[in-house]
C-alpha cells in the first residue's frame, strides 16, 4: 500500500514538473532565459520573419541629401506665404507681433514668432508704430513686389492653366474631378485663388460644373493626349537607336546617389520596363487584377498617371496627403506611398517638415529644375530672398529711408510735433557756420557759460513745449 502511494506521488510530482517546463517554454512573454535541458533538447525556438511593408520602405530608403534639404527650405517659404495669407484678412497692410504670436500653431511654427521673424531681415520689416507704441511687422518692399509678380504671371498664363485642368480631367476614370482636391494643389497647379469664377466658369466650351463641388470635362482635345514620358520615349528611340520593344513602354530611371543594386535587381528592373500597360490619356479599359501579370500592369498604369501628374506641376513635386484626394478619380485604390517606394529611380519621397513630398526624380538635379518656367523662377527669387536671412543687411534700408516709411504708414494721421533734443542739429550747424576752419578742439574749449548764454533760448522753448505737453 505504501509502495501504491509513494508511486502515485511521484507520478504527480512529474507531470506537475513537466507542465511547468512546458508551460515556461510556450510563453512568448517569459523574461528568463531560454535554457536547453533533459527535456527540451529537441526543441527549437522560431524568429519570425521581418515584415517588409511600406513604413520599413521608407526608413531604409537611400536617401538624397539635396531634395531634403530643397524640402526644408520650401517649409519655411510655406510658413512665411501661410503669414501673408493671414495678413491680408486684415484691413491695415501690417499686424502687431503680438498678434502674429497667436497664429504661430495656424502656421506650424515651432519656434516664437518674434525669432522666426527677426531671422528674414529681407522679407519682413519690424517697426514701432508711431500712435500704439507697439512693436508691428509688415513685408518688405522686395517681397511685395516678387509676390506681385507671381500672381501677375499666374494670370498671364491663364490658358496654359486651362490645359492642364484639361489635362487632368482626361486622365480621370469618368472625366470629373472634385474642386476641393483641385484647390488643395492650387498653389502646385499655378492656378490662381478664385480659379472657380475666373477660369471654370469663364470657359464654358471646356468645363462644366456638376453641382457645387464637381467639375466635367465638355470636350477632350486630342492633341493634349500626349504624356511627357512618351515624348522622351520617342527622343530616345531617335537619338540613341534603341529598339521600339526596348523604348515603348519604358520610363526614365535616375537612382540617387549610394543606391545599391542587389543582385538580379538589373533583370528585374528590365522585365518591368518591357510590361504593357494602359497608358493615362489611352482608352478607359478594366484591367483584370486576377489575370497573368494584371497586378503588375494595373501598378504600371498606376505609376504612368502619377508620373504625368507631377509633370503637370509647376515645381515637380506635391504632397502625397493632398495626392491621395485623387485616387478615386484616377482609379488608384492602392497604397499610393508603397508604390512610390517600389520605383526610386522614378520618384523620391523627402519626409522632412510635417508632411511627406514625392519628387519626380528625373526633373530635378543639384536640387534645382532642369526645365524651369516663369512661375518657378519668380518663387525661386523668393526662396534666395529667404535664405540670405541676416546677410546684406546695411544696404536694407538706411536711416533715412526707415523714417521716411515710418511716416507714411497707413494709420491715423498724426500731427508730428518737434521733439526734444531737436534744438541740437541747429547747434552743430551753427559750428560749422561759423567756424568753418576751426577744428574740433577749438570747439571743445568753448566754456559751458558761453554755450548756456548763446543757445538758452532754445533750451527753454524746448522745456516749454515739454511742459506744455505734459
Amino acid at each position: 500500500m505504501w509502495r501504491s502511494l509513494l508511486g502515485s506521488h511521484k507520478v504527480m510530482m512529474f507531470e506537475s514538473f513537466g507542465v511547468g517546463i512546458l508551460h515556461k517554454i510556450s510563453t512568448p512573454v517569459s523574461k528568463e532565459a531560454f535554457v536547453f535541458g533533459p527535456f527540451n533538447l529537441n526543441t527549437q525556438k522560431r524568429w519570425k520573419k521581418p515584415v517588409v511593408s511600406a513604413r520599413t520602405r521608407l526608413e531604409d530608403r537611400t536617401r538624397d541629401l539635396r531634395l531634403d534639404k530643397l524640402t526644408r527650405q520650401l517649409m519655411r517659404l510655406k510658413i512665411v506665404l501661410k503669414l501673408r495669407e493671414l495678413m491680408l484678412k486684415r484691413r491695415d497692410p501690417y499686424v502687431s507681433v503680438q498678434r502674429l504670436s497667436r497664429w504661430k500653431n495656424i502656421v506650424g511654427l515651432n519656434i516664437e514668432m518674434g525669432v522666426f521673424l527677426r531671422k528674414y531681415p529681407h522679407i519682413f520689416e519690424m517697426f514701432t508704430h508711431p500712435v500704439k507704441r507697439n512693436l508691428c511687422c509688415k513685408f518688405t518692399q522686395k517681397m511685395a513686389n516678387l509676390i506681385e509678380e507671381e500672381n501677375n504671371i499666374i494670370k498671364d498664363s491663364e490658358l496654359i492653366a486651362v490645359q492642364r485642368l484639361k489635362k487632368l480631367l482626361m486622365m480621370s476614370t469618368n472625366g470629373t474631378l472634385h474642386i476641393h482636391a483641385l484647390r488643395l494643389i492650387r498653389r502646385e497647379l499655378g492656378l490662381p485663388e478664385d480659379f472657380q469664377d475666373s477660369i471654370l466658369l469663364k470657359y464654358p466650351d471646356d468645363f462644366r460644373l456638376v453641382g457645387l463641388e464637381i467639375v466635367a470635362l465638355v470636350s477632350r482635345d486630342e492633341n493634349l493626349a500626349v504624356a511627357e514620358v512618351e515624348k522622351w520615349r520617342e527622343k530616345e528611340y531617335r537619338e540613341k537607336w534603341l529598339s521600339e520593344f526596348e523604348t515603348r513602354y519604358a520610363f526614365q530611371i535616375h537612382f540617387p546617389t549610394g543606391f545599391k543594386i542587389e543582385k538580379g535587381f538589373r533583370e528585374k528592373l528590365k522585365n518591368w520596363q518591357r510590361i504593357p500597360y494602359l497608358k493615362p490619356y489611352g482608352q478607359k479599359e478594366v484591367i483584370r487584377i486576377r489575370s497573368c501579370g494584371g497586378i503588375e500592369r494595373f501598378e504600371k498604369r498606376a505609376i504612368g498617371i502619377l508620373h504625368e501628374f507631377l509633370s503637370l506641376t509647376i515645381e515637380k513635386m506635391v504632397d502625397i496627403e493632398r495626392l491621395s484626394h485623387f485616387r478615386r478619380d484616377f482609379n488608384m485604390e492602392i497604397n499610393l506611398r508603397e508604390l512610390l517606394l517600389k520605383h526610386p529611380g522614378i520618384f523620391y519621397i523627402s519626409t522632412k517638415g510635417n508632411t511627406q513630398t514625392v519628387f519626380l526624380r528625373e526633373a530635378y538635379g543639384k536640387g534645382c529644375l532642369f526645365h524651369p518656367n516663369p512661375i518657378y523662377t519668380v518663387r525661386r527669387k523668393m526662396l534666395d530672398l529667404l535664405l540670405l536671412g541676416c546677410r546684406s543687411t546695411r544696404e536694407l534700408q538706411p536711416q533715412k529711408g526707415i523714417l521716411e516709411r515710418h511716416n507714411d504708414i497707413d494709420c491715423n494721421e498724426v500731427v508730428q510735433s518737434p521733439r526734444v533734443g531737436h534744438w541740437v542739429i541747429p547747434i552743430l550747424e551753427s559750428f560749422d557756420h561759423q567756424n568753418p576752419n576751426k577744428n574740433l578742439s577749438e570747439v571743445s574749449d568753448t566754456s559751458d557759460e558761453e554755450l548756456n548764454e548763446k543757445y538758452g533760448n532754445l533750451c527753454s522753448q524746448d522745456d516749454a513745449y515739454v511742459k506744455g505737453k505734459e
